[in-house]
């Protein structure tokens, strides 16, 4: 694997005012640092605007919090954009996955890259609002093992989604009631948008490929308290989905691997454990 991780220059920080604004600001609320994992992938029309609107609202609240963008070699000027922003603010960070496709693998390598206890994810495609991170963050420093933002807790909702979407949605969810453990069921173990404490994670082997993530973390990772956060699902912001029939084949192969380890049908193959 190979991954290229691009810092910025500290000679290009010492006049710079917006960073010693930050210097001037009262000691962080949230004292446990967060890092938020976000996957990109030809995301250039999006990525600018993501990132000011997260780094606003977590710096109104006084978040301590750094962010990981894992790009997949995307080649449209995304790492461009990225780069040019962590020239001015170090703690937005880029990471350049080479010959390597996969979200969950890419969240995964963010992750292996920080020492934050407190770690995430969100995408790229305006879809996760970033208006309700400092919410997650409230919620895990209260004491919870992982924070969702849920599409399917009472208030949260799936937007402009076709019926048809919506009932394959469904139906993808329901397939995981059994294999999630009683007490720490979670209404949407699909969603890409969360928060988790690291300790729950280390030692534990996760698939690098695919794009439910979440669903593994729900059914091997150390955790005894879940909370969902409700939030409408947004229209992407430009850009493509990636969503495809591979997509759905490497959820279908997840789904076989956790019901073979769960109820000892078979030995799992560990394919990637984080550190």
């Amino acid at each position: 694997m190979v991954s290229e991780s691009i810092s910025p220059s500290p000679i290009a920080l010492e006049g710079n005012p917006r960073m010693l604004e930050q210097r001037k600001r009262p000691r962080a609320a949230f004292e446990q640092k967060v890092a938020l994992t976000i996957p990109t992938l030809c995301e250039a029309g999006n990525i600018l605007a993501l990132l000011e609107r997260v780094r606003a609202v977590l710096d109104a609240h006084n978040v301590l919090y750094e962010i990981l963008i894992v790009d997949d070699d995307s080649r449209d000027g995304t790492t461009e954009i990225v780069n040019a922003i962590a020239e001015e603010d170090p703690r937005v960070r880029l990471f350049i996955r080479q010959g390597q496709r996969g979200l969950s693998g890419a969240v995964l390598h963010g992750w292996e890259n920080t020492d934050a206890s407190i770690v995430g994810v969100m995408d790229a495609d305006m879809q996760h609002p970033p208006e309700l991170l400092p919410e997650l963050a409230a919620a895990m420093l209260s004491g919870c093992d992982l924070v969702i933002g849920s599409r399917y807790a009472k208030g949260g909702g799936f937007g402009e989604w076709h019926i048809f979407r919506k009932l394959l949605s469904a139906a993808a969810v329901w397939a995981t009631w059994p294999i999630q453990r009683v007490g720490l069921r979670a209404k949407d173990p699909m969603s890409g948008f969360f928060l988790v404490r690291r300790d729950c994670l280390e030692g534990i082997p996760f698939q690098q490929s695919g794009f439910k993530l979440l669903l593994e973390i729900l059914v091997r990772a150390r955790i005894s308290s879940v909370r969902e956060i409700p939030f409408a699902f947004g229209k992407r912001y430009r850009g493509e989905s990636k969503a495809n029939m591979k997509v759905a084949l490497d959820y279908g192969r997840l789904l076989v691997r956790l019901y073979r380890s769960r109820f000892g049908l078979g030995r799992a193959v560990p394919v990637s454990t984080f550190d």
